[in-house]
């Protein structure tokens, strides 16, 4: 089982849906927890947009990176997800295997209103959905891969 951590600035949007999509989409490969710099609060359009979804993530919890990495938690992955292009600043997990930074746009910086907000937050939800897919698909090629050239040693 591959573990995975998903980290951004507050752990209320980006990192517990790309969490959420993994653990479900990716059962049995992987296991995925999120993180943040600063925890906050979940973020109720977050919770709105990945009901609509079928998941209920109302009683999830907003996480410290900070306490992950004292309490000695080792990752194989960890994914950013940090809208590093916008200068937003990411949480590093010196002990990770590998590193990817996937940059997806903060629900907390919408402005407008409630509809406007929902929208632009369920476009982030399926391009985080989308990218677990993609990334779930392209595991599996490699580990099929990998697993075939084992058989030639």
């Amino acid at each position: 089982m591959v573990k995975v951590l998903f980290v951004c600035i507050h752990n209320s949007a980006r990192s517990q849906m790309a969490e959420t999509f993994l653990n479900d989409l990716g059962k049995g490969q992987f296991t995925a927890e999120s993180a943040g710099i600063e925890p906050g609060r979940l973020n109720p359009y977050v919770v709105k947009s990945m009901q609509e979804r079928g998941y209920d993530i109302s009683h999830n919890e907003c996480h410290s990176v900070f306490d992950y990495f004292k309490e000695g938690r080792e990752y194989d992955l960890v994914v950013k997800v940090c809208d590093q292009a916008s200068g937003q600043r990411c949480p590093i997990f010196p002990s990770a295997k590998l590193s990817f930074n996937w940059g997806f746009p903060d629900p907390s910086e919408f402005k407008g209103t409630e509809e406007d907000i929902l929208r632009k937050t369920g476009e982030v939800r399926d391009l985080i959905e989308t990218r677990i897919r993609e990334f779930i698909n392209v595991f599996q090629v490699d580990s099929a891969a990998v697993k075939l050239l084992d058989t030639f040693k």
